[in-house]
């Protein structure tokens, strides 16, 4: 009987946990860039009470098989995974704002020069012509001088913190779908008919993103079994394309959490009666000392 009582524990504990992973969801709705986790549980551990048999005929005896008898102590969280599906497009009007449509991920370093990736595209230029994020971590890519050589073999040393030279010179800076950043020069001798390239976005592709560990922030890290992670041009190498002007949404489907939820909740009542059943039971078996 005391193992109901353990069981009923840990499916509370296993429930309790969903419930986090759900509560995490709904509050990041909102949230660009967001993807969706989702848990699963898995049975615990089997105690065998009788071990199966197979059918015997000897010419005397015949004896027919059976089968085991195993009592289970309960459930535990078998994952929690991130859902990367591809999430819709979020107009913002703001020309550093980019959305990547498909796969890939936009790569910024802090301070310390650590490497993070990210859907969330809100950039902008500071002062002194570094392509930031929100956090004021640079954006990776190609400068100026690089830009004609491209991302030739995808590697990490190809790339490096954006940075526009001279940034009070361009105006108008514009970034397209390849990534590249465009701006009319002020200092040629017909600005307003001379745009040059002055940077290049690039996006990494992770051969398994499922692999990839939640720092905060809207960032990933790169895991063990995330495989060799390269550099492209957005669009080439199983990237998408850049679009300006908007944010990724949150892909999180609001009826499915509240429908996961309902069921969560009375999943954690269940395991609660568990508990309270097996008390009135071990009450019962106490009185019959009276």
């Amino acid at each position: 009987m005391m193992k109901a009582l353990y069981s009923g524990v840990s499916g509370m504990r296993s429930h309790q946990t969903k419930m986090d992973v759900i509560g995490n969801n709904i509050a990041n709705v909102n949230t660009n860039g967001y993807k969706a986790q989702r848990t699963t549980f898995r049975d615990i551990y089997y105690q065998t009470m009788s071990t199966p048999t197979a059918p015997s005929d000897d010419g005397t005896i015949v004896r027919g098989g059976t089968n085991s008898s195993q009592v289970g102590y309960g459930a535990q969280v078998g994952s929690i995974d991130t859902i990367h599906t591809l999430s819709g497009y979020a107009p913002t009007n703001k020309s550093t704002d980019l959305y990547i449509n498909g796969e890939g991920y936009f790569m910024v370093e802090d301070a310390s020069g650590v490497p993070f990736y990210t859907r969330y595209g809100a950039f902008n230029f500071d002062s002194a012509g570094n392509m930031v994020d929100s956090n004021g971590n640079k954006v990776l890519g190609l400068n100026m001088d690089d830009v004609d050589s491209g991302v030739t073999d995808g590697e990490m040393s190809n790339v490096e913190a954006i940075v526009i030279d001279e940034y009070d010179r361009y105006k108008n800076i514009t970034i397209n779908a390849d990534g590249t950043i465009s701006a009319y020069d002020m200092d040629a001798t017909d600005p307003d008919d001379t745009v040059v390239t002055i940077g290049q976005v690039a996006v990494a592709y992770v051969p398994n993103q499922n692999a990839l560990v939640l720092e905060g922030n809207s960032y990933y890290s790169a895991g063990n079994n995330t495989g060799d992670i390269t550099f492209h041009e957005p669009g080439l190498v199983g990237t998408g394309a850049i679009v300006t002007g908007g944010l990724e949404m949150s892909n999180v489907d609001l009826a499915n959490e509240f429908s996961d939820m309902i069921v969560t909740q009375r999943g954690f009542q269940a395991n609660t009666k568990i508990i309270s059943v097996v008390d009135q039971m071990l009450e019962e078996l106490v009185n019959l000392k009276r």
